[in-house]
C-alpha cells in the first residue's frame, strides 16, 4: 500500500482523473505532471517538506487538484473561502504558513490578513482541462527549501482544525501515512474500482470531500468530479450530466436532495447509481429508507472524525447487511468502548468509542495537553458515545458533550430526533439542549414541516408524547424553514439555543 500522496498521485494511470460538470477532465499523467510541476515551483521558492501551505479557493477541481499537489510535497492547510478578516486572522496567525494560495483575480478578506501577518500570496490561475492550474510564486523569494522533494510518509501533509463550537479549535495534522491509509480503507470498504466515478457534492476545506471523495478514488485509480459546492437545485442535473456510480453527502444534503427530487423516482432510479455514502454526523433511519426507494441504490453509513483522517467505520455493501441506526462494522482503525476510567468494556455495553490504527493523529499541534486528555491508554477517544452489538456493529448514542442532562436524566438528542421524523409531516428535526434554571437544562427541537404540511408545535409534541419517556419530549418546538447549519452542512447543536435567542423560565 502506498504512503504517501505523491505516490498515490503520481502512480493514477486511468485517462480521466479529476473533472468538473461541462469540463474535459484531467487525466492520470496529467495530475502527475501537475503535481511534480507544484513540487519544483514550490521547492525553487523555499517552501518544502513540513512546510505549511494555506489554500482559499472555491469549491471545484482545482481545490481538489492545489489540495493533492501541496500534500504531495509540504502540508496543505484547506480554508473556507467565506470566512471573514475576522476568521482569517485567527486561522492564518495559528497555522503560521509559509504562503496562501488564492484564486487569481480574486477579492477576498484573506488578502488583507495574509498582508497584514506578512504572509506571501501565490496566484493560482486555472487552465485546461478541469483541475489544471499555474501557479504565480513572485512574492515568494527564490531560495533552497530546508527540506526539499516529494514528503515522506510520516511528514505532514494535511493540517485542519477541529470544528469544535465550545473552545478554541485545535490544530489536526494528519500524516501522508495517515491519509493514504484511510483513503485505502474507504476504497476497500467501497470496493472502488477505476470504472467508478464519484460526484463530490462535499466542500474541498473539509475531511470529508478531501478524503472519502477525492484520496479514496485516487487510491482505487477511479475517477471524482468536483461541483462548485452543494446545490440541491442542480443536483439532478449533474447526475445525468456525469453519470456518476457514487456520491458521498452530510445527512443535512441528502435531506435537501430528497426533498427536490422524491417526486421523480423513476428519474433518480435511472441514474443507475452503485451506492450512496453518507458520513460526518448520524443518518436517521427515515432517511436511509427513503433515499434507497427513491434512488434504487444502498445507502452506506460511515462514521468518520478529522482525527482518524476521516473514516472509522461503515456499513458493507450489499449482500452483507445494512443496519440503520449504525455506523457500520470498524472500516480502518480497531474500535473499542472504553468508561471514564480507561477501562475497556465488554460486548455490548454502552460508553465512549475509542480507536487506534494507522489513520489515527498522533496528537494536536502545539497542544501537549489536549493530546494527552485525547489519549489512554494508546487509544484515541473520540468523543462519541455508543455500544458494539453481538454483531460488531457500531450504534452511537450521540456526542458526550451534546448530551442532554435535564435534572440529571440523561437524553440523546439522536434518540428524539428519530422519534420526531417518524411523524409524516416532518422532513427534518434537530433537537438540542435549552438552559433552565432549576433543571440545568431541558429539551427543544427545531422541525421542518414536508411541503403542504399545516404542522404545529402541539402536534410534533403530542406525537413524541406517544413515543418517548414524559422527560424526553421536547418542550420547546420550532417550526423552521430550515435548520440552521455549519460550512459544512452540519448541525451544530451545541451552543444552537444562544444563537436563536432561546430561553427557558
Amino acid at each position: 500500500m502506498s504512503e504517501t500522496i505523491h505516490h498515490l498521485a503520481t502512480s493514477h494511470t486511468g485517462p480521466a482523473t479529476v473533472g468538473a460538470p461541462g469540463q474535459p477532465w484531467l487525466d492520470g499523467p496529467g495530475l502527475a505532471t501537475l503535481v511534480r510541476t507544484t513540487c519544483a515551483t514550490l521547492n525553487t521558492h523555499g517552501i518544502g517538506r513540513g512546510d505549511r501551505v494555506a489554500i482559499v479557493l472555491p469549491n471545484g477541481p482545482a481545490a481538489a487538484t492545489a489540495f493533492i499537489a501541496i500534500a504531495a510535497m509540504a502540508a496543505a492547510a484547506p480554508l473556507n473561502p467565506a470566512y471573514t478578516e475576522a476568521e482569517f486572522e485567527f486561522y492564518l496567525d495559528d497555522l503560521r504558513p509559509r504562503a496562501v494560495i488564492v484564486a487569481a483575480g480574486t477579492a477576498s478578506p484573506v488578502r488583507t490578513v495574509a498582508s497584514r501577518l506578512a504572509i506571501p500570496l501565490i496566484e493560482l490561475t486555472e487552465t485546461a482541462p478541469a483541475g489544471a492550474f499555474t501557479l504565480d510564486c513572485t512574492s515568494l523569494p527564490q531560495t533552497p527549501p530546508s527540506r526539499p522533494g516529494p514528503a515522506e510518509p510520516d511528514d505532514e501533509a494535511l493540517v485542519l482544525h477541529t470544528s469544535g463550537t465550545t473552545a478554541r479549535p485545535k490544530i489536526v495534522p494528519l500524516t501522508g501515512r495517515n491519509l493514504s491509509a484511510s483513503a485505502h480503507h474507504i476504497a476497500t470498504s467501497l470496493a472502488l474500482t477505476a470504472d467508478d466515478t464519484c460526484l463530490n457534492v462535499m466542500p474541498l476545506f473539509h475531511i470529508h470531500g478531501l478524503v472519502a471523495a477525492t484520496l479514496a478514488s485516487l487510491a482505487a485509480g477511479a475517477r471524482v468530479c468536483c461541483t462548485p459546492g452543494f446545490n440541491a437545485f442542480r443536483f439532478a442535473t449533474w447526475l445525468h450530466e456525469v453519470q456518476p456510480s457514487w456520491y458521498t453527502a452530510v445527512p443535512t444534503m441528502h435531506q435537501a436532495i430528497l426533498m427536490r427530487v422524491r417526486g421523480e423516482p423513476a428519474a433518480m432510479r435511472a441514474a443507475r447509481l452503485r451506492f450512496i455514502r453518507s458520513s460526518s454526523a448520524s443518518l436517521p433511519p427515515q432517511v436511509m429508507t427513503e433515499l434507497e426507494d427513491v434512488f434504487a441504490a444502498p445507502v452506506i453509513e460511515a462514521y468518520g472524525m478529522t482525527e482518524a483522517a476521516h473514516q472509522m467505520a461503515a456499513n458493507p455493501l450489499p449482500p452483507r447487511p445494512r443496519k440503520p441506526g449504525s455506523v457500520g462494522l470498524p472500516a480502518g482503525p480497531e474500535i473499542a468502548i472504553m468508561n471514564d476510567a480507561g477501562t475497556l468494556l465488554d460486548q455490548g455495553a454502552t460508553g465512549e468509542v475509542v480507536i487506534r490504527g494507522p489513520n489515527v493523529t498522533l496528537g494536536y499541534a502545539g497542544n501537549p495537553e489536549a493530546t494527552a486528555r485525547a489519549f489512554t491508554n494508546g487509544w484515541f477517544r473520540t468523543g462519541d458515545e455508543g455500544r458494539l452489538d453481538a454483531d460488531g456493529y457500531l450504534h452511537l448514542t450521540g456526542r458526550l458533550k451534546e448530551m442532554i442532562n435535564r435534572g440529571g436524566e440523561k437524553i440523546s438528542p439522536l434518540e428524539v430526533d428519530v422519534a420526531l421524523l417518524d411523524h409524516p409531516g416532518v422532513a427534518e428535526a434537530c433537537t438540542f439542549a435549552v438552559p433552565h434554571a432549576k433543571l440545568g437544562e431541558e429539551v427543544a427541537a427545531i422541525v421542518v414541516p414536508r411541503p403542504g404540511s399545516s404542522l404545529t408545535a402541539q402536534d410534533v409534541r403530542d406525537f413524541a408524547a406517544a413515543r418517548l419517556a414524559p422527560f424526553k419530549v421536547p418542550r420547546q418546538i420550532l417550526i423552521m424553514d430550515a435548520i440552521p447549519k455549519g460550512a459544512t452542512g452540519k448541525v451544530q447543536r451545541i451552543g444552537l439555543a444562544q444563537r436563536l435567542g432561546l430561553v427557558t423560565a
